[in-house]
C-alpha cells in the first residue's frame, strides 16, 4: 500500500471539485439565476427614424424649461418680496411731484389760471365718483379685479397689434394692466434725484422708456404691488399719480381744472372724457379741442356699456350730452395776465416752488373777455388779412390795478412775448400830456396861447432842427387846448422848451414813465421809449388827480391751507402826489378835447365822457391810443414786432377803433360815469407863448425847483 501510494501523484482538491470552488472556505449555494426573457426589439422603422431627434430634443427642452421656471419662480417670488417688503403706505405715493403748483384767483375769488402740476387732494376709490371709477376700469383694464397685476392675455394680445402695424413687439400698445401701469408712474419705486437727472421731465422720460428688462421689472413691481396693497388701493394711487393733461395730475386735479367741480360728483359724460385722456392726455385735452375730447370720451362711453358699467338709456344720455368745459377753463383767459403776475413774486414762491400757491389778482374777468373779443373783432373786420400787425391792450383803474391784458393777437397765449409789457416801444404824441401837465403845473392855462409856425432849434454837434406837424400845415396862434386837440408837434416843442424839457422828464417819471427820456428838444415829441403797461399806469396818474401808481396785478400770496397770507400788495398802487388836482383836471378836460373834436373822435361813445390821447410815430412803427373814462383805463398799442411801419395806420384810427370796442363793451349797460374835470375860464390875456418866453415868475421858479428835487407839490 505505502508502494503504491509513493509511485502516485497525490489527489489534490482542484481536481476533486469544479474550479470556481473556493480552496478556504465553504460558501454558500449560489442562487440561480432566471433566464433573461428575451424582449422582442420593436423596429422604429421610417416614421420613428425621422422623429427620434425631435424626440430627442423635446426631452431636452423640456428637462431644461422645468429648471429654467423653478429658477425663474424663485427668483421672481424674492423680487416680489424685496419690493412689497420696500414699499410705503400708499399715503405716502398719491402725490408724486417734486415742485408745487400756483393757482391763479381773479378779484371775485374764481380760479382763472394755472401754473405748474396741479394736485386737487388725495381721492380714494371708495370717494371718488363710481362713474369715473368704472370708466377707467373699462378704458384701461376691465380684468382689472381678476387678475395679479399682468394679463398674459393682454401683453399677447397687444404685442400682436404693434407687429400687425409693423412697429416692434414692444413699441406702442403695451398690453399694460392698471397695477402696470401704477408701477411706471411710481418710476418702479425710484425717486428723482436732481443729481441723476437735470430735469424732471428727462426723469419722467426715463422711467416710461420701454426695454425688455424694463418690462420684466415692472411686472415684478406690479406684482410686489398686488401682495401689498388691496385692489382699490392701487387704484387709489393710479387715480392720484395719472397725468390728465393741462398741469392737471391725478382725477380731483382734472375734474376741478376742466369743469371746475370734485371728481366725486362728476356724471358718467364728465367721467368717460376724463378717462379718455389716459390714452394721450395732451392730444385730448379738452382745453385743446373740445370735440376731438368728446369723440374719444364717446368710446370710453360705449366700452362701459359693453362692460355693463352703463345701461343702454343711461349710455344714451351720455352721447346726447357730452360733458363741457367750465366757465374758466372755455375762457383760459388771462394768459398773459398770469405771466405777468408770476413774474411780480419771487421764483422760490412761483416757478420753483415746492408748495402750493393760491395768488389773488385784481383780473376781471368780464372786462378781460371784453378786451379780448374787441381786439379779434377789430382784426377780423378792419384789417386786411394776412397782416402780421400786432396789438396789445390794458385796462387799469385809477389806482394802478390792472383789470385786463391782452398781449398779442393770440390771446390764448400763455409764456408768449407780452407786448403790453415787455416791448419797448416809442410813445409818439401820446407823450404830449406830459409835456401839458408840466405847463399847466407851472400855472399855465388850458387857454393860454402859444405859437405854431415853422420852428428851426439848433441843437450843438447836430446843426438845425426843424419839427414839423403831421399835416405839414402851421395854424399860428392858437390855444394850449386846440393844441393838444390837434397833436400839433411844433406847439409841443416850444412849450416843452419853455417850460424846461428836463421839467418834462422830471414829470413823466413821477407819473411812472422810468425808461432813459431823450435829452433834446425831441423829447416833447415821444421820441422816447416805454411800454404799454407803464404809459397806462401814467395816463391812470392823471384820472386820480394827479398822484403816481404802481401798475399791480396781486393783491395776495396764500400757501394752500394756510389761513394768512404769505405776502401782500399792501402800499402798492398810489403814491405821491406828481401834479397838482387842478393841474390834473384841467388836463383831463383838455383831453376831452382830443375826443370830442381832435385827434381822438373815433373813440366816441355815446353818452360818456372820454378823456384820451393818440400817439403815432415816425413812419408810423407805432400807433397808440390811451383813454379814459370816470372808472377805468384803457391803453392800446398797435404796430409790427420787427419794427415795419404800418401802412394807413394812426393812433387815431385802428388803436382807437380797439379802444372803443373794449370800453363799448366793459361799460355795456352802465349809466356814464362823469370825469373828474375842470373847465378852465375865459381865455387868458397872456402874451402868445414862444421860444422867446423866460421864466421868471418867482412862484413858478418855486414849484419847478420842487419838482426837481422830487418834493411833494402843493394843491
Amino acid at each position: 500500500m505505502a508502494g503504491n501510494r509513493g509511485g502516485r501523484k497525490p489527489l489534490v482538491a482542484d481536481r476533486r471539485y469544479s474550479k470556481k470552488a473556493s480552496t478556504s472556505k465553504t460558501r454558500k449555494p449560489a442562487a440561480k439565476r432566471r433566464p433573461r426573457k428575451k424582449v422582442a426589439r420593436r423596429k422604429r422603422g421610417f416614421i420613428g427614424w425621422l422623429m427620434s431627434p425631435f424626440i430627442w430634443l423635446f426631452r431636452i427642452v423640456w428637462r431644461l424649461t422645468w429648471r429654467l421656471g423653478a429658477v425663474v419662480a424663485v427668483l421672481t417670488g424674492l423680487g416680489v418680496w424685496y419690493y412689497a417688503s420696500q414699499l410705503p403706505p400708499i399715503t405716502e405715493l398719491v402725490d408724486g411731484r417734486t415742485r408745487g403748483s400756483v393757482t391763479m384767483l381773479d378779484r371775485d375769488g374764481e380760479v382763472f389760471a394755472w401754473r405748474g402740476d396741479q394736485f386737487g387732494g388725495m381721492i380714494t376709490a371708495e370717494t371718488v365718483s363710481p362713474h369715473l371709477r368704472n370708466a377707467v376700469v373699462a378704458t384701461e383694464d376691465k380684468r382689472f379685479y381678476r387678475h395679479l397685476g399682468i394679463s398674459p392675455r393682454g401683453i399677447a394680445s397687444a404685442v400682436r397689434i404693434n407687429l400687425r402695424e409693423g412697429r416692434g413687439p414692444l413699441s406702442g400698445n403695451g398690453g399694460s394692466t392698471i397695477t402696470q401701469q401704477t408701477a411706471k408712474l411710481l418710476c418702479l419705486g425710484t425717486p428723482y434725484n436732481a443729481t441723476t437727472w437735470e430735469t424732471e421731465r428727462a426723469y419722467e422720460d426715463d422711467c416710461r422708456r420701454t426695454t425688455l428688462w424694463r418690462k420684466v421689472k415692472e411686472a415684478v413691481f406690479a406684482m410686489a404691488m398686488e401682495a401689498r396693497y388691496t385692489k382699490d388701493e392701487v387704484l387709489t394711487i393710479y387715480l392720484n399719480r395719472a397725468y390728465l393733461g393741462g398741469g392737471a395730475r391725478g382725477f380731483e386735479a382734472a375734474a376741478q381744472r376742466y369743469f371746475g367741480i370734485s371728481a366725486a360728483q362728476v356724471n358718467p359724460a364728465q367721467a368717460a372724457m376724463l378717462a379718455g385722456l389716459l390714452k394721450a392726455p395732451s392730444v385730448y385735452a379738452p382745453t385743446n379741442n373740445l370735440q376731438r375730447s368728446q369723440d374719444r370720451a364717446a368710446v370710453v362711453i360705449s366700452l362701459m356699456e359693453e362692460q355693463g358699467y352703463l345701461s343702454a338709456s343711461a349710455a344714451q344720455e351720455a352721447r346726447s350730452n357730452p360733458a363741457q368745459l367750465s366757465k374758466a377753463a372755455e375762457a383760459r383767459a388771462g394768459g398773459y395776465f398770469a405771466d405777468w403776475s408770476m413774474d411780480s413774486v419771487p421764483d422760490f414762491l412761483t416757478r420753483d416752488t415746492t408748495e402750493d400757491i393760491i395768488i389773488r389778482t385784481t383780473l376781471d374777468q368780464r372786462i378781460q373777455t371784453a378786451a379780448e373779443e374787441a381786439l379779434l373783432w377789430v382784426f377780423d373786420n378792419k384789417v386786411k388779412s394776412g397782416s402780421e400787425a400786432q396789438a396789445a391792450i390794458v385796462v387799469m383803474s385809477a389806482d394802478g390795478s390792472v383789470r385786463a391784458m391782452v398781449g398779442g393777437r393770440n390771446v390764448r397765449a400763455s409764456g408768449a412775448f407780452n407786448r403790453a409789457t415787455q416791448a419797448l416801444r416809442q410813445t409818439g404824441s401820446a407823450f404830449k400830456p406830459f409835456v401839458y401837465a408840466t405847463a399847466l403845473e407851472l400855472g399855465y392855462s388850458p387857454n393860454d396861447l402859444i405859437d405854431d409856425s415853422p420852428l428851426t432849434i439848433t441843437i450843438p454837434g447836430s446843426g438845425d432842427w426843424e419839427p414839423k406837424n403831421y399835416d405839414r400845415q402851421f395854424k399860428g396862434t392858437i390855444s394850449l387846448t386846440q393844441a393838444l386837440a390837434e397833436s400839433r408837434n411844433i406847439p409841443a416843442v416850444v412849450l416843452s422848451e419853455v417850460v424846461g424839457r428836463e421839467y418834462v422828464s422830471n414829470i413823466a417819471q413821477g407819473f411812472g414813465i422810468d425808461n432813459d427820456l431823450a435829452s433834446g428838444p425831441a423829447l416833447a415829441l415821444g421820441v422816447s421809449e416805454s411800454t404799454l403797461i407803464e404809459m397806462t399806469g401814467a395816463y391812470a396818474g392823471i384820472l386820480n388827480g394827479g398822484s403816481a401808481v404802481t401798475p399791480f396785478g396781486l393783491i395776495d400770496l396764500t400757501l394752500r391751507g394756510a389761513s394768512e397770507p404769505l405776502m401782500t400788495n399792501q402800499g402798492i398802487g398810489i403814491g405821491e402826489r406828481v401834479i397838482n388836482e387842478s393841474a390834473a383836471r384841467q388836463l383831463t378836460w383838455m383831453m376831452t378835447q382830443v375826443v370830442d373834436t381832435g385827434t381822438g373822435t373815433r373813440a366816441q361813445i355815446d353818452g360818456w365822457q372820454i378823456a384820451g390821447k393818440s400817439g403815432t410815430t415816425q413812419a408810423a412803427r407805432d400807433a397808440w391810443f390811451i383813454g379814459f373814462t370816470g372808472d377805468y383805463v384803457v391803453g392800446v398799442w398797435m404796430g409790427y414786432d420787427d419794427n415795419r411801419p404800418l401802412t394807413g395806420v394812426t393812433g387815431g384810427g385802428l388803436p382807437a377803433d380797439i379802444w372803443r370796442e373794449t370800453m363799448s363793451r366793459i361799460t355795456a349797460g352802465w349809466q356814464p360815469t362823469r370825469l373828474p374835470i375842470e373847465t378852465p375860464s375865459a381865455q387868458s390875456g397872456a402874451p402868445v407863448i414862444s421860444l422867446n418866453d423866460i421864466v421868471a415868475d418867482p412862484e413858478i421858479q418855486s414849484v419847478i425847483d420842487n419838482i426837481l428835487q422830487g418834493l411833494p407839490v402843493e394843491e
